[in-house]
């Protein structure tokens, strides 16, 4: 009976409704409503300007006719590698940064630390604008600076070759966003308690071997999250290569990848009339594919990286 009065008299917290109902109501409008729309209208066709329901047809067309298929899986392959080379490179580079700017031995760590975040805060358009420049054979600065250390032979308009292009913009973006992977890290690292340093140096693990030892298993959450924020970010990447290829993602559309197909399908490019229902089903299958990666994430790799979890 007590117990139940104090249940009866307990108040309701009215007020984290309140504090939450604007944030729900700006990602209401913002993002579901707009996402159930697509859904919705990745269904629908139109024939002769009347607009029909079509069910899974756009998607049988996406993947099996000729006209869309080429471009919709070059494009898929091409996110996929641009993906592996965030994986491979980026955040590898960001786990050793975060390494050794966590030591308390290394002087002007915070220098550091700001001189290699400050790319993050840039345009994509002053990143892709400026990196065009740079690797320009005719006016860009590469060719001299190669020059000076006598390099100059391996020297090539990497943005202009089919073969290399999307490894090299690929690389720019690593070189942006190298610095959100090591902040990250940087943070899971401080957050191990000083108790678990202290014995492991009691027990005579140190430097390196401490570090693959005791540290990296208890920073793997962090590094599960950081692996499923690229595959997002990825998967949604557009700006970058619209502003250093244009919306063609040339040469050849060697650069070509979801988000810059999808922009031309939807909106239309030079003599390329906009489609909006299979511009809709591009951004459908961006969106399954993404949820596809998050809930394998959610569901099989985390649960296992729980143990490792103080």
């Amino acid at each position: 009976m007590v117990g139940q009065a104090a249940q009866q008299k307990r108040p309701t917290r009215w007020h984290i409704l309140v504090f939450l109902a604007p944030a729900l109501l700006v990602y209401t409008a913002v993002m579901i409503i707009p996402l159930f729309g697509t859904l919705q209208l990745s269904l629908f066709n139109a024939a002769e300007r009347v607009r029909y329901f079509a069910g899974l047809e756009n998607f049988r067309t996406l993947f099996f006719d000729p006209r869309w298929s080429a471009s919709f899986w070059n494009a898929l392959w091409n996110n996929t590698w641009f993906f592996i080379i965030h994986m491979a490179v980026q955040n590898p580079i960001g786990i050793g940064l975060a390494a050794l700017l966590s030591s308390p031995r290394l002087r002007f760590s915070a220098f550091y630390r700001t001189a290699i975040f400050i790319p993050t805060i840039l345009s994509f358009v002053i990143v892709g604008f400026a990196w065009k420049l740079i690797l320009s054979p005719l006016w860009g600065v590469a060719p001299n600076l190669l020059d000076l250390v006598g390099l100059r032979s391996l020297f090539t308009p990497w943005l202009g070759k089919e073969e290399y292009a999307l490894t090299t913009l690929g690389l720019i973006s690593v070189w942006q966003f190298v610095g959100i992977p090591m902040m990250l890290i940087y943070a899971a690292l401080l957050s191990i308690p000083d108790e678990v340093i202290e014995a492991a140096e009691c027990d005579g693990i140190t430097g390196m071997a401490q570090f693959w030892k005791i540290k990296l298993p208890l920073i793997l959450p962090s590094i599960g999250i950081i692996s499923v924020l690229t595959f997002v970010g990825n998967f949604n990447a557009f700006d970058l290569i619209y502003s250093a290829q244009g919306a063609l993602a040339g040469p050849n559309y060697s650069t070509d990848i979801l988000g810059t197909f999808l922009y031309r399908t939807f909106f239309g490019f030079q003599l390329q009339t906009g489609d909006p229902y299979m511009g809709s089903t591009i951004a459908s299958m961006m969106f399954l594919i993404i949820l596809t990666g998050v809930c394998v994430y959610l569901f099989a790799i985390q649960t296992r990286l729980r143990r490792y979890q103080f």
